[in-house]
């Protein structure tokens, strides 16, 4: 599957090899929806789909110095989800197997680096911020998050405006990202607190 490269995209990615955050975000979404696309097709669940989207972009981040030596990118940028998106339903159907031999085997499979998600411990330090929240930011947060609905629908549920709701995710995002920034990678937790949308 091929989409459209970024406009000065080897540009881009050399700036990204350098550190460069905003680049990144950039770079993260001209890609999230078309490859959010191609991964929902093999997993059919939006939850799933956004965190192997999340997970690749972290890989991406974490080895941005190679980024240069790549010709494809948006090739190897698919090939990565794609892989991530095997290894997932991989850990799956393992966990759904009774039979421990085939288990094991599987798991044997997975590189051990793999195995390591760097992305879990933001997750959970992301989760401890939203808990933080006063009360309405919380609920708005957690209903356009976690149950994906939109800011009509939350306004509609809460009796509120919807430049309301959208002010209070502003505000939450805000906190969220402030608060788990102490020693953490803040392109990491930019990508784990953006939402991948399909429609």
């Amino acid at each position: 599957m091929a989409v459209k490269p970024l406009e000065n995209e080897d540009y881009v990615l050399k700036k990204i090899a350098e550190g460069d955050e905003r680049s990144f975000a950039e770079l993260f979404h001209w890609y999230s929806k078309p490859l959010a696309e191609f991964v929902y097709k093999l997993t059919d669940s939006m939850d799933l789909t956004e965190e192997i989207i999340q997970d690749s972009f972290i890989k991406i981040w974490l080895r941005r110095e190679t980024l240069t030596d790549i010709k494809n990118f948006s090739g190897y940028l698919y090939i990565l989800c794609r892989n991530e998106t095997l290894l997932v339903l991989k850990k799956i159907a393992a966990k759904h197997v009774s039979h421990a031999a085939f288990e094991k085997e599987v798991i044997n499979e997975l590189e051990l680096e793999e195995l390591a998600n760097p992305a879990d411990e933001y997750r959970k330090l992301i989760e401890i911020a939203v808990n933080k929240l006063p009360e309405q930011q919380q609920k708005v947060y957690k209903m356009s998050r976690y149950e994906r609905l939109k800011h009509e629908e939350i306004a509609k549920a809460l009796n509120l405006s919807p430049e309301t709701v959208k002010k209070h995710i502003q505000l939450a995002v805000q906190f969220i990202r402030k608060d788990v920034s102490g020693g953490a990678d803040l392109s990491i937790i930019l990508i784990l607190t953006s939402t991948v949308i399909l429609h």
